[in-house]
């Protein structure tokens, strides 16, 4: 007997949809197309001198003690956006786009949280108020719509609940997704974390 499948074809799914299934994430991912592996990912990182960490690391600190992160909104603001605009605005000069809009099918669509694009690559960013592993099933889905639309052979994500942060490429030759099995945490690994951000923006 044939198992069910998860995706219907009559119905529409947002990529919203995706973080809420009670489904294995290759599971899902799989009925896109997609294999999930996890791994020990090698991620850009950038050699430029990160000149204005110390302010951004002050900053952090001194909000985590001071802001209750109960919610999706209080992360973004007082965690991912400040880290983000940095990366654009200081480091690579790029576009940050919020709430970026993107429909492909019934089955991807939805707004990506942060879209990073440089002249030669793009990073997607999802943030979340909990649960990594099922904002990961998400991000992957948003790579996934990304990848119908733009001519890229890689292309990087993050998904992230503001204090901790994870990182994933999808491979589009292989039809693979590649999820990183390292975890960074704020405020310790923030130089790593920004090292990767501005990596992965000003790649060729």
């Amino acid at each position: 007997m044939a198992k069910p499948k998860i995706l219907q074809e009559n119905r529409d799914y947002t990529f919203g949809s995706y973080f809420e299934m009670n489904y294995e994430p290759d599971e899902i991912l799989a009925e896109l197309g997609y294999q999930l592996i996890g791994q020990l990912l090698s991620l850009p990182r950038t050699n430029k001198e990160l000149d204005r960490l110390a302010d951004l690391q002050d900053r952090i600190e001194r909000t985590l003690p001071r802001v209750s992160l109960t919610s999706e909104t209080a992360r973004r603001e007082t965690l991912v956006a400040p880290i983000l605009l940095e990366v654009a605005t200081y480091y690579c000069d790029c576009q940050l786009r919020i709430e970026y809009s993107l429909t492909v099918n019934n089955w991807l669509k939805g707004n990506l949280d942060y879209l990073l694009r440089s002249t030669q690559s793009l990073l997607v960013v999802e943030a979340k108020n909990d649960d990594i592993t099922r904002g990961f099933t998400q991000l992957a889905v948003e790579l996934i719509a990304l990848s119908k639309i733009e001519e890229q052979e890689v292309f990087y994500g993050a998904v992230t609940i503001g204090e901790v942060w994870r990182f994933g490429i999808l491979r589009v030759n292989s039809q693979q997704i590649i999820e990183d099995i390292t975890l960074y945490s704020l405020p310790d690994d923030l130089e790593e974390l920004m090292t990767i951000l501005v990596g992965i923006v000003e790649r060729s």
